[in-house]
């Protein structure tokens, strides 16, 4: 069995294997590919029209761009680093480029903050494009991290790395805590360890369990206990969720990282926004003008000139660094302040590598969503921690991984997974869930949660109708319904049944009742597995009026990949499972904890359209039509088309 530093050398390699991978991916995208290849991929958006700029928090220069041609798929989304550029010819050089970061993109209009303080006269061209860029920073981050980690020889990280990784065991105090009236029996158990937890606690929240009401409980409680606290998770939505949460419960937290990542209802938690509502930011702000001003006038003088012009602009520059000086002071002592005030730090896994904590140490830890992270990222927040709190479940969505060499020799296993496997007294799985009515749950969890899931008294309540059932499995057999692949992206998809979902989604929507859907504003999720089968979807739901039931409700409709709904619920899912072909081929379908994601969303419905003689041969969807069989939740299209 390799040790410690075998297995963490192991994964740093893995890492490099992974960045190499993804950096040859997005060469092969862009690199080598024209300017059409690039828009087909939904890498590039050309042209573009620069609607509208403005000055947005923090100084920073925003701009509203819109796609003129959009019928090609889009791989923009918030947070990616993009550049702006021109194929006019005058502007066409690489040093023209200007970068930034995308704050949200809504079908064809994307707004990014820029990294410049102009707008360059040429985005208001019409020549106007933006590609996606390559983040290697994060990997140099967690590069950097994990040969900290290797290389730990004494204190803290010594002690932790070889807790984490099972050479040591996790110590407790055994302190009694007082149960929360708001919470259950096992939300107060995660509460407790994570009080007793001198090391690490691990709290396992299944779907519906109220992981994040009893993360943000216990967080609470070390605020109270006076500890210092760094929240994180992997995805900047993720550390939203929770500021947002904390921010309602009138704990005072900063949330680190580009604004552009920030969702804009917590845009007043940034450094940013806090420095610009600061009382001493006016005088930072005259500072700054002062010094403009002096600049201008030293660069006024030209090459030719006497002594007392010398003199004179050697005193402007004096005044010009003077006042840098001051500036700089002044905005070390409002950064100061505000971290004083400051009761929690929040940012994602990467974004704990932030400058502005450098030299910082954190009482607790606490990392939400800890089985989507990657181990490398992980150890990111370790390193400031004397005391690490995981939170998630390995039996949803894993991180996402370009290279299959490297996910198959190991880099798929996160640190959470390594820890819950490892350490089961430093774990508590929470086990009421409060979403699905206990048949929408059950085949969940028998085969992810041991049958230990339990589902609320409240659920039983989740009903549309006595007359409408819990579960449908709509049998696609035998009807011809033939998936394919998409020649731009290769994304699979099936357009016999993507009619069929939108036809029997409008008919469901008709049945149930649309004036109930608007009055109490139940809402519908449709998911497909592939991309391709996603547009097709909202292409025929949201472009077309031939299914009025769903026009009149589609504001109430979100349609997506199963990615798209982590950690979200719908009163209504339906899922076109999308395979159907004669070899039996399911691709990544057989990432079963996927499906597991998409199976616990439904509140009060689910519903799934699928083939079984395709789907049927693996085992999991074999077990999964058995059950529905079992609790009479399976039909077949034929019912529909003799119709």
């Amino acid at each position: 069995m390799p040790n410690i530093t075998e297995e963490l050398t192991k994964g740093l390699k893995l890492l490099r294997i992974e960045w190499q991978e993804d950096l040859a991916q997005y060469k092969q995208k862009f690199l080598n590919s024209s300017l059409a290849e690039k828009k087909k991929e939904g890498i590039t958006w050309h042209p573009v029209h620069l609607k509208k700029s403005k000055i947005g928090m923090g100084e920073r220069l925003l701009v509203e761009v819109e796609r003129l041609d959009s019928t090609h798929a889009s791989a923009f989304n918030s947070g990616k680093s993009v550049t702006f550029f021109s194929t006019h010819e005058s502007y066409n050089a690489a040093e023209d480029r200007v970068n930034g970061v995308v704050n949200f993109v809504r079908q064809n209009t994307m707004t990014v903050t820029l990294q410049a303080d102009e707008l360059p006269e040429w985005m208001h061209g019409s020549k106007l494009g933006v590609d996606l860029l390559f983040d290697e920073a994060s990997y140099r981050e967690m590069e950097f991290a994990m040969k900290k980690v290797i290389s730990s020889e004494n204190g803290r990280l010594e002690e932790l790395k070889d807790i984490l990784l099972g050479e040591k065991a996790p110590r407790f105090f055994d302190k009694h805590i007082a149960p929360k009236y708001n919470l259950n029996f096992s939300q107060n158990q995660a509460c407790e360890l994570i009080a007793n937890a001198k090391d690490v606690a691990v709290v396992h929240g299944p779907p519906g369990t109220g992981k994040t009401t009893t993360l943000i409980e216990a967080i609470q409680d070390s605020v109270i206990a006076g500890e210092s606290i760094l929240v994180c998770a992997p995805s900047n939505a993720a550390v939203d969720l929770l500021v947002e949460k904390l921010i309602d419960r009138g704990i005072e937290t900063l949330r680190l990282g580009h604004p552009a990542r920030v969702e804009e209802k917590i845009l007043n938690q940034t450094l940013d926004a806090k420095t610009a509502f600061h009382s001493s930011y006016r005088d930072l702000k005259k500072l700054r003008k002062e010094t403009d001003q002096y600049l201008k006038l030293a660069k006024q003088y030209k090459r030719s000139f006497g002594h007392e012009e010398r003199a004179q602009r050697k005193l402007m520059y004096g005044e010009v660094s003077r006042l840098r000086e001051a500036s700089k002071s002044l905005e070390e002592y409002i950064q100061y302040d505000i971290f004083q005030k400051t009761k929690i730090f929040a940012s994602t896994l990467v974004g704990a590598s932030s400058y502005s904590l450098k030299g910082m140490e954190f009482d607790v830890v606490f990392i939400d969503e800890a089985a989507q992270g990657l181990e490398a990222a992980t150890w990111i927040p370790i390193l400031k921690a004397k005391k690490v709190v995981f939170a998630g479940d390995h039996c949803q969505l894993p991180p996402t991984i370009k290279s299959y060499q490297a996910a198959k020799d190991g880099l798929a296993e996160t640190l959470f997974e390594k820890v819950i496997s490892g350490k089961s007294q430093a774990t508590q799985m929470l086990q009421v869930q409060y979403r699905m009515p206990e048949v929408i749950m059950g085949f969940s969890n028998e085969q992810f949660y041991q049958g230990r899931l339990i589902a609320d008294e409240s659920t039983k309540a989740h009903v549309f109708s006595e007359d409408e059932t819990f579960i449908e499995w709509i049998d696609t057999a035998g009807a011809g319904y033939s998936d394919q692949q998409e020649p731009e992206s290769l994304s699979t998809f099936n357009p016999e049944e993507a009619l069929f979902a939108a036809s029997y989604l409008n008919e469901l929507v008709g049945r149930i009742g649309v004036a109930d859907f608007l009055e109490k504003e139940w809402s519908i999720g449709l998911i497909a597995p592939y991309g391709a089968q996603v547009r097709r979807l909202r292409s025929l739901i949201f472009d077309s009026e031939d299914y009025p039931n769903l026009h009149a409700v589609k504001e109430l409709i979100t349609i997506d990949t199963v990615d798209g709904f982590q950690g979200q619920e719908r009163d209504l899912m339906m899922i076109s499972l999308t395979r159907s072909n004669e070899k039996g081929e399911i691709g990544f379908l057989s990432d079963v904890r996927r499906m597991n994601v998409a199976l616990t969303r439904a509140k009060r419905k689910l519903v799934l359209i699928g083939d079984s003689s395709t789907l049927g041969q693996h085992p999991f969807f074999d077990k999964l039509l058995q059950y529905f069989e079992k609790h009479e939740g399976y039909r077949s299209v034929w019912e529909f088309l003799a119709d």
